[in-house]
């Protein structure tokens, strides 16, 4: 078992000081890790001691879950099912575009190292966001492509991901405009808090690659307006409105219709604050583990339009799942999902 601890942006964390659920307290002083369910329930650890460091020395490898032994929260029949009634709701007009996700899990053996498995997906699957938390009652290990909001000074920026596909040949004219729709989204959140006429756009639709996919990528710009804090900021913002959609009031109300389990840390927030010098980053929790009693839970999920073709869909929550969920399992393998 190791001491609490936090290893996020090549920075280890180390001797706890507390925790906390208020957001306020990230406008305060110290440095602090992040995690935000995406059901909206927060913890805040602040640490004593933040130091260049790489992660800590695992206890031993990492014992993974069989392969074969991941179970998804929603079969193949059922997410497509998801897919096509998303698109009754768009022919509606209730929704115009909304991220349909399930929730994979997996047995562990009493007392897993969330260390060894943070290692292995450094070595097996790098992130510009990798983040390790690890605190009494939680252990989050993320390798998460996406930026959620930084914050440097007023400045804040958020860098959301939408459309992917194996190369850049597989983006469609829809990921495109999805992209630009979430775009839209992210810009009018913002804007609840920013200095009037601050926001911008440097970036539109950049392909960025990672391991095994390219992501369609966009970056929104502001100046946070002096009244407004971290508390405001999250109200605006969160859940992240990449892994909501738009309308996002109407499309969390369909994700709560569709969805049969809490997504839990996947789709929130992770990532750390460092309120004495008025800096952040944190990441939206996508491509993120989470051990929850005996087990080890991680989420996929995809973009849902008009334009959406069901099959193709469910293709894509496989491709963003198979190489971590490999990576996590006793074998090398590529690991389908699950279809129970």
């Amino acid at each position: 078992m190791y001491d609490p601890f936090a290893h996020i942006g090549g920075r280890l964390a180390t001797r706890l000081r507390d925790v906390t659920t208020d957001l306020a307290a990230l406008d305060g002083q110290g440095w602090w890790a992040v995690v935000v369910d995406y059901e909206g329930k927060v913890t805040c650890a602040r640490f004593d001691d933040v130091r260049p460091a790489p992660l800590p020395v695992p206890r031993g490898p990492w014992r993974g879950p069989h392969p074969s032994s991941w179970r998804s929260s929603l079969s193949r029949v059922a997410y497509e099912d998801g897919v096509s009634r998303i698109r009754d709701h768009i022919e509606r007009g209730e929704v115009y575009q909304a991220n349909l996700c399930r929730v994979l899990t997996a047995p562990l053996p009493p007392d897993p190292d969330p260390v060894a498995l943070a290692v292995r997906l450094a070595e097996g699957n790098p992130a510009p966001y990798a983040a390790t938390v690890s605190l009494p009652g939680l252990s989050v290990v993320s390798a998460s492509p996406e930026l959620y909001l930084s914050r440097d000074g007023d400045v804040i920026e958020s860098r959301p991901i939408k459309g992917t596909g194996v190369t850049v040949e597989d983006l469609l004219e829809k990921d495109y405009a999805e992209n630009v729709m979430i775009v839209d989204l992210v810009r009018n959140d913002l804007g609840r808090v920013a200095e009037v006429g601050s926001v911008s756009v440097p970036a539109l639709c950049e392909v960025e690659e990672h391991p095994g996919l390219v992501h369609l990528v966009s970056t929104v710009r502001a100046r946070l307006a002096p009244e407004f804090g971290w508390p405001e900021l999250f109200g605006a913002t969160f859940p992240p409105g990449s892994v909501t959609g738009a309308p996002k009031s109407s499309a969390l109300r369909v994700i709560d219709e569709l969805e049969p389990e809490p997504r839990g840390p996947y789709c929130g927030a992770v990532g750390w604050v460092d309120a004495d010098r008025r800096r952040a980053s944190l990441a939206v929790g996508i491509r993120t583990f989470w051990f929850s009693s005996d087990e080890i839970r991680f989420g996929t999920g995809a973009g849902i339009t008009w334009g959406s073709d069901p099959r193709r869909e469910w293709d894509e929550t496989e491709l963003k799942a198979a190489r971590l969920i490999a990576l996590a399992s006793t074998s090398d393998s590529a690991v389908s999902g699950g279809s129970r």
